[in-house]
């Protein structure tokens, strides 16, 4: 159908077809949203074209910002003036380098005079920057900012003393070993190619910017950041389906679309991606683009502090005309990840580094969930926030997404593992290395040692060997964990700082999987107990399957060093005291043991996004209930309750398609209520499918069975298909028309509240947030809402479009209770009817069916 202009008051949205009013409605109030600079959170059920209504909703904000800010700027030029001080419309931001423009609060009782001549000098200077963009849009921000920095650490210089003295003995005992040690003497030859895996001398950011003056990137100009739309989602999958729902609305041919994604994603350089693990073809990247570039600066240097390493080849797709070329090809069309990559190969160009290279002038920025809630990743990527949209569909498991991205749990034989590894390098290149890396490295083995021992092992002997005398869960503060693993005296933030900056966990890595085939015969004998031990670690297969259950399982790549994983603990372990847990498991043996770090206040890395966002949307078709959000997650980032709009629609479907009923109890009259208690009752056997491709099988076979019964008459009238809460069935698959005319919810999916995680949570929010007057404690809210939100997913599946139906049966009498209604999606809330006994409601179901099938 061709496209329309839909007016909305007196806003116009354009759209590919006459919407649904209530996708005006959503549009209407998004666009309300973004002018206001609020925090929205969405509700839109499945089917009623959400992803559209957010595409034509804030691009047609956007098309209306950018027409008033081309019109302010053209006025001011012109007038060479600006109403500063009495503009209606503060929601206008010219641009980022602008804003810094708008008037300073004067003290009060200054003289007029002192005033006006101030508010005069804020206009010119507004002018000339505006000027100034038009010529060139290429400079850099001031950098203020950087001398202001410095000045807000000068409460910590006693402690930044102490830790240099430190710093200043351990190197100094380290160049004693090296001068007077066992090993003083020449270092051996090294095979060829084993170079690489030597660490470079490590400088700090301190110590470069006290050489140098300036920022490492400070002649890195970019292009000026325009008032843009971030929208990110949970996979790939569904951002190329958004970017097909671009493509077809009426933006599609106009709007500067970038996708972006990992370099997993995105690398066209077979050599790197053949690395398989991620962490392996991120660190192999960014080291030949490191090679590039030290071997442009080596050209420059007359005379290097060492004899330079055997570099690695530069990447021959990172070329910069290349790259500019597939940026601009990219803004010119709208293309997903898929035509990105197809492109990049097509041009030998990286589009991995050409995506990021389009950011600054595209329009809409399409990237999944980590990319932009993950602080080092949105940096790595160049994103900025300041004054920007952001979009969060299928926002549903936000609040989990970021706790997960930012918990990591270790083993102990990961632990043993690492620490042989680092001791085998070191006896290996530790002549050739300079003091400040022999110093960091035996931090990091200290760490090792501390670690291994809190849980009560030994890091000397083998941890599949070792039975723990104490068993059991124990949960610890971050301070607690530190002071009794006896590391509290050791800068993590520096130790993380190094691991990052020398990649010796990729160097680490390298070292392990060359030193058995490429170091020379007269070295196998000291590397064959370390051999003999990894092999030792690797995971016996006592209760495994002879095969894997998925094919891509078996093709799946191997994991990299333990000490890319343990590098996420040590990080972890930064987080504020109050914001964390570090929580023990000892499960018999080392090796089974683990240390796992829960993050308790995911607010705090979302607090950033918020703050520096013009405003920010958080959309999904369930997002009931939506307490959580406003409590664990704005609240707890310091957003006030009245920068906060909820929006919920209803569905497109007919009031009659849908019959949810609450039973409260079976056939017999017996109460129906699922509780764990009452588990041991006569039960059914549920098994679902452990792999996708089996979930496929499942599916084919389902929905073949139901095609052949619409088509024959024979004794086979349906089926019926079994699915765990939570599971894969549950979320994501289209039950659309007879693949789902009934759901059933048998009881109610509680987590599992003997879970300590789960209870040190419960703990956290009623320690943190505010009781409400009637209502339940924070932590049992949590619990019932984490119920409700998975109950709300699974019955979501059933009604696709406008004209399908469905009956919803929840199996439980503890739906009927208030509290439980309340937290059910608002369109399915105002149909439900309780039955107290079975005979009425398989009566009801019946009669629902009969009518519907009859009619459609």
């Amino acid at each position: 159908m061709a496209n329309e202009t839909q007016k909305v008051g007196t806003i116009h949205f354009p759209f590919p077809f006459t919407p649904y009013s209530i996708q005006e409605d959503f549009m209407a109030e998004l666009y309300r949203v973004l002018e206001a600079g609020k925090i929205g959170i969405f509700e839109s059920p499945t089917g009623t074209g959400k992803s559209l209504s957010l595409i034509c909703g804030a691009l047609s904000w956007l098309r209306d910002f950018e027409q008033k800010k081309r019109e302010e700027e053209a006025r001011l030029l012109e007038t060479g003036t600006g109403p500063l001080h009495d503009e209606k419309d503060e929601s206008l931001c010219l641009s980022s380098s602008c804003k810094g423009a708008a008037a300073t609060p004067r003290p009060a009782g200054e003289p007029a005079w002192v005033t006006q001549f101030v508010q005069k000098k804020e206009e010119r200077d507004l002018v000339d920057r505006l000027k100034a963009e038009q010529a060139r849009r290429k400079q850099r921000e001031e950098r203020l900012q950087q001398l202001q920095h410095r000045a807000q650490f000068k409460y910590a210089a006693k402690r930044l003393r102490q830790e240099e003295e430190e710093t200043e003995n351990l190197l100094r005992l380290s160049r004693e070993m090296l001068e007077t040690g066992p090993g003083a003497e020449r270092p051996e030859q090294l095979e060829s190619g084993e170079e690489e895996l030597v660490l470079a001398e490590y400088e700090s950011d301190e110590e470069k910017k006290a050489a140098s003056g300036v920022d490492e990137d400070e002649d890195d100009l970019e292009e000026e950041h325009v008032t843009k739309i971030y929208y990110c989602s949970r996979t790939h999958s569904q951002l190329a389906q958004f970017v097909h729902e671009v493509k077809k609305s009426p933006f599609g041919k106009d709007v500067r679309l970038v996708s972006l994604g990992s370099r997993q994603n995105l690398c066209v350089n077979e050599d790197v991606k053949s690395l398989g693990s991620v962490q392996l073809i991120n660190d192999r990247c960014v080291d030949m683009q490191r090679s590039r570039h030290e071997k442009k600066k080596g050209a420059e240097e007359e005379k290097p502090k060492r004899r330079r390493q055997e570099k690695q080849a530069a990447c021959p797709f990172y070329n910069h005309e290349q790259m500019g070329l597939l940026r601009d090809e990219a803004l010119a069309e709208v293309k997903d990840i898929e035509q990105l990559l197809a492109l990049g190969k097509e041009a030998r160009a990286c589009p991995y580094y050409g995506s990021r290279l389009a950011i600054p002038a595209a329009q809409l920025v399409v990237l999944p969930y980590q990319m932009l809630l993950h602080a080092a990743t949105r940096q790595a990527a160049g994103i900025r926030l300041q004054e920007q949209v952001v979009i969060i569909d299928e926002a549903h498991n936000l609040i989990d997404t970021i706790t997960g991205m930012h918990s990591v749990e270790v083993s102990g034989s990961q632990l043993c593992q690492a620490h042989s590894q680092l001791l085998q390098y070191m006896e290996r290149y530790g002549k050739r290395l300079k003091a400040k890396n022999l110093m960091y490295l035996k931090q990091i083995l200290y760490l090792l040692e501390k670690f291994v021992a809190v849980l009560g092992g030994n890091i000397k002997q083998n941890p599949n060997t070792q039975s723990l005398s104490q068993t059991g869960t124990e949960l610890k503060t971050i301070n607690d964990f530190l002071f009794q693993s006896q590391i509290d005296n050791i800068n993590l933030f520096k130790v993380q700082r190094y691991c990052e900056k020398s990649m010796i966990s990729r160097k680490l890595f390298g070292f392990t999987e060359r030193y058995g085939a490429v170091l020379s015969s007269r070295e196998q004998p000291k590397l064959a107990g370390f051999q003999q031990f990894l092999q030792s670690l690797q995971p016996r297969t006592t209760e495994a399957p002879a095969a894997p259950a998925d094919e891509s399982q078996a093709s799946a790549p191997r994991p990299a060093s333990p000490l890319m994983h343990i590098e996420g603990f040590l990080a972890a372990l930064t987080t504020a005291n109050q914001d964390g847990r570090v929580i023990l498991s000892r499960q018999g043996s080392l090796s089974q043991s683990t240390l796992k770090f829960l993050l308790l206040n995911p607010a705090v890395h979302f607090a950033q996004v918020v703050k520096e966002c013009r405003a920010v949307v958080i959309a999904g078709g369930t997002m009931q209930p939506v307490s959580d959000f406003r409590q664990q997650l704005l609240a707890c980032a310091g957003v006030e309750a009245e920068r906060v709009v909820e929006f919920s629609c209803g569905h497109v479907i007919p009031p009659d398609n849908i019959l949810p009923l609450v039973i409260c109890s079976g056939i017999s009259n017996q109460p129906l209520e699922f509780t764990f208690q009452k588990r041991e009752l006569p039960q059914m056997i549920f098994q679902e499918p452990k792999s996708a491709h089996q979930v496929e099988q499942v599916l084919l076979a389902y929905s073949r069975c139901i095609q052949a019964c619409g088509q024959e008459r024979g004794w086979v009238t349906g089926a019926l298909l079994l699915s765990v809460v939570g599971g894969k069935m549950s979320e994501g698959i289209n039950f659309s028309d007879n693949l789902g005319r009934c759901v059933v919810m048998v009881g109610m999916p509680f987590p599992n509240i003997r879970s300590p995680e789960l209870q040190e949570k419960m703990a956290y929010l009623d320690q943190t947030l505010p009781r409400a007057p009637g209502q339940a404690p924070p932590g049992k809210n949590l619990v019932e809402n984490l119920c409700m939100k998975a109950v709300n997913q699974s019955i979501g599946r059933a009604i696709r479009h406008q004209k399908d139906f469905a009956s919803i049966v929840l199996l439980d009498q503890r739906y009927a209770r208030p509290p439980v209604l309340a937290k059910l999606p608002a369109w399915i809330r105002a149909r439900v009817e309780v039955k107290a006994t079975f005979g009425p409601a398989i009566a009801a179901v019946q009669k629902f069916h009969r009518e519907k099938s009859a009619s459609s």
